[in-house]
């Protein structure tokens, strides 16, 4: 996934009502910016942490900026657009790189499912049962180099997992792809001290069958793409 227009760096000045946030510009300008991310971001939203802004010029949206990446230390970038996670695995499955997940004959995006939910990606072919695919950003980090998720209570996060889970007990294939989000973690595992109903509706779906994947991303300021497996609980 490459970003739409050059990135361009700047200054965290303050985040509010999750989704705002307050820049200043390598001139000085202050501008203020969307934040596409309804989570803590615990470590990530620090005031003065170096970010990167996009810029567009598209009528239609209130604001002419959207924070992308938050930089850290080390050389390593964090995506805290959420939204970035689908067109990452999205690319992916169109492409054929993501091991089990190829072979389809449609890769449908944004599919009813369940009560009143969307699966992020079926997919289909005519000779074996539907895939509903639900992929989750990851960019907690208290550990080492262990990446968590949730960052802060889900109860969507958990209805997904039990829809997830009725579809893997009616015969279906269920899969959950966490996408780490941060160049500093290479493993995933469950914060269920943060949410432990969602750790119970986790444990619940891995029992009726749901599959659970993990991949890190390889972030730079012109792109996204997805990188390799990495061990997950």
């Amino acid at each position: 996934m490459r970003f739409q227009t050059p990135l361009e760096p700047g200054v965290l000045i303050r985040r509010y009502k999750r989704f705002l946030a307050d820049v200043q510009l390598p001139g000085g300008q202050e501008v203020v910016a969307h934040c596409a991310n309804p989570g803590r971001m615990t470590g990530l939203a620090e005031p003065g942490m170096r970010i990167w802004v996009e810029q567009n010029n598209d009528p239609k949206k209130k604001l002419r900026f959207a924070w992308r990446l938050t930089e850290l230390p080390g050389g390593h970038f964090a995506c805290v657009d959420t939204a970035a996670a689908n067109r990452v695995v999205g690319e992916a499955l169109r492409a054929e790189q993501i091991p089990g997940l190829t072979g389809y004959d449609s890769i449908l995006p944004e599919q009813r499912y369940g009560e009143k939910s969307r699966v992020d990606f079926l997919l289909r072919s005519s000779n074996r049962p539907d895939a509903y695919v639900e992929v989750k950003s990851v960019t907690l980090r208290r550990h080492a180099d262990l990446a968590e998720f949730p960052d802060s209570r889900t109860e969507r996060g958990a209805r997904h997992l039990f829809e997830l889970a009725e579809k893997a007990r009616n015969g279906q294939r269920a899969v959950l792809l966490y996408l780490v989000q941060r160049g500093d973690c290479s493993r995933v595992t469950c914060a269920a001290d943060i949410d432990p109903d969602y750790a119970a509706a986790l444990a619940d779906a891995r029992k009726a069958g749901v599959e659970i994947m993990a991949h890190v991303s390889l972030i730079t300021q012109s792109q996204i793409i997805l990188g390799p497996a990495v061990p997950h609980f």
